[in-house]
C-alpha cells in the first residue's frame, strides 16, 4: 500500500487498487496484444471520474459548474467533462498532496503564460505505459538501438517528460550509452555528427529522437556542409512535435524528405510521437507496425487502448468520420489528475470506407496556420494534402 503523507487510509487502498487495475490492462496489452473493450473502458472511465471528483478540488469545481457530479454522473466516457489542457497552468490538478509527487513535468511554456505543472502520485504508471506503447510502435521487431537524443537532457532539466522518457528507453532498450545534443538551447551538431560516424562504422543501428524545430535545424547544417550519412540498417528517427510557438514552420513532407536524403533511411522509418505533458499516454505514427504503410499517402496516429481521443465540434459534440474538428483525449492513466483533456490540436478520422488500419487511428491535422477549421468536412482528395 502506498504511504501518502496526511492521506486517509481510504485514499490510499483505492488509489492502489485502481492503479493495479490500470496496471494489469498495460501489462496484458504490453505482452499478450490483449485490447480493451467499449465497456471495459467506459466502466473504468465513469469510476475513475467519481474518485477524481471526490480527491481532485479543482476538477470538481470545474465539473460541478458544468452541472456534472456523482449524483449527475456522466454516461459513458464520451460525457466525462475534460478541462483545457491550459488549465493545468492555472490550478494544481492532483488527487493527492502535489509535495508527495514521484513525478513533475512542465509544460512547454510558450506563451507569456508560466508553464503548467503534471504532478504523478507514482512513476508506476508512466513507465509501463512508455515502455508498453514504445515496444509496440517504435520497436516492434525488437531492435537494440543506440539512442541519440536532441531532447532536453534530465539530468539537466528534470521536468522535462520527453527527456525523461527517452532516459528510460534508452536504459531499458538500449545497446549501448545513449547520446544527449541539446545544451541548454544550443544543438550539439558536430559531436552527434561525431557519434552518428562512429556508429556507421561500428553497424550499429541508432534511433534519434528529436522535436522538428530540432530536425530542422540539423539538417539545415548538415546540408549547408555538405554531409550524409547511410545509418546501418534497422536505424529510424522520432519527431516529438511541431513547431508550436515557434518563428520557423516547415511542412512535415519536406522534412521526412530531407531527413531520408540526409540519413539514409526510408519514409517508413520516420515515425512521428504526438503526446502532451498533461497526459500519461502517447499516440505513434503507425508506419513502423501498419501494412504496406511505406505506400500510404496519410499517416494515421495510432494509441494504447486505454488512450481514446474524441474529435469534436465547437459545440463539443463528437463529429462525424471525415469531418475535422478539435481533440479531446481520454486517457486511464491519469489516475491521479484529470483523465480528460481538451486540446486546441485540430484532427481527423478517416471514412470507414478507408483502409481498414488508418481508419482506426486519427490523421493530425495540428494548429499550424490555414489549417482547416473545426467542423469543416473534407472529401478524400482534400485529406490527403494534410
Amino acid at each position: 500500500m502506498r504511504k501518502t503523507r496526511g492521506a486517509p487510509a481510504s485514499y490510499a487502498c483505492e488509489s492502489d487498487a485502481l492503479d493495479a487495475e490500470i496496471l494489469t490492462i498495460v501489462d496484458d496489452w504490453h505482452r499478450h496484444g490483449v485490447g480493451l473493450d467499449e465497456a471495459v473502458f467506459t466502466d473504468l472511465a465513469l469510476r475513475l471520474f467519481d474518485y477524481q471528483f471526490r480527491y481532485d478540488r479543482p476538477y470538481a469545481a470545474y465539473c460541478s459548474a458544468l452541472g456534472v457530479s456523482p449524483a449527475a454522473p456522466p454516461r459513458s466516457w464520451y460525457d466525462i467533462p475534460a478541462v483545457p489542457a491550459a488549465a493545468f497552468k492555472d490550478a494544481t490538478l492532483a488527487t493527492f498532496d502535489p509535495a508527495n509527487a514521484a513525478l513533475v513535468f512542465d509544460t512547454s511554456g510558450t506563451t507569456a503564460r508560466r508553464a503548467g505543472r503534471h504532478f504523478f502520485e507514482t512513476a508506476a504508471l508512466y513507465d509501463a505505459v512508455l515502455v508498453a506503447a514504445f515496444d509496440r510502435f517504435m520497436l516492434p521487431d525488437g531492435a537494440r538501438l543506440r539512442y541519440f537524443n536532441l531532447v532536453p537532457n534530465p539530468d539537466e532539466r528534470a521536468t522535462s517528460s520527453l527527456g525523461y522518457m527517452m532516459r528510460r528507453v534508452a536504459s531499458e532498450r538500449g545497446a549501448g550509452p545513449a547520446g544527449w545534443y541539446l545544451r541548454g538551447e544550443a544543438l550539439a551538431v558536430d559531436a552527434l555528427t561525431a557519434d552518428l560516424r562512429a556508429a556507421v562504422a561500428a553497424r550499429q543501428a541508432v534511433c534519434i529522437a528529436a522535436t522538428a524545430f530540432a530536425l530542422a535545424h540539423v539538417l539545415d547544417h548538415l546540408e549547408r556542409e555538405g554531409l550524409r550519412f547511410c545509418l546501418p540498417p534497422g536505424s529510424r528517427l522520432m519527431e516529438t512535435g511541431g513547431f508550436k510557438g515557434r518563428t520557423r514552420v516547415v511542412r512535415r513532407e519536406d522534412l521526412y524528405r530531407r531527413l531520408g536524403d540526409v540519413f539514409g533511411v526510408p519514409q517508413n522509418a520516420i515515425v512521428a510521437e504526438y503526446g502532451m505533458t498533461e497526459l500519461t499516454s502517447q499516440y505513434y505514427d503507425d508506419v513502423l507496425v501498419r501494412p504496406n504503410a511505406a505506400s500510404a499517402c496519410v499517416r494515421t496516429k495510432v494509441s494504447p487502448p486505454w488512450l481514446r481521443t474524441r474529435i469534436v465540434g465547437t459545440d463539443g459534440k463528437a463529429l462525424a468520420r471525415g469531418t475535422v474538428g478539435a481533440l479531446v483525449h481520454v486517457d486511464l492513466a491519469n489516475r491521479s489528475s484529470c483523465i480528460a483533456i481538451a486540446t486546441e490540436d485540430l484532427g481527423v478520422r478517416l471514412p470507414e470506407s478507408a483502409d481498414a488500419h488508418a481508419a482506426d487511428g486519427i490523421v493530425l491535422i495540428g494548429r499550424e496556420s490555414g489549417a482547416a477549421l473545426r467542423g469543416c468536412s473534407l472529401d478524400a482528395e482534400s485529406l490527403l494534402r494534410q
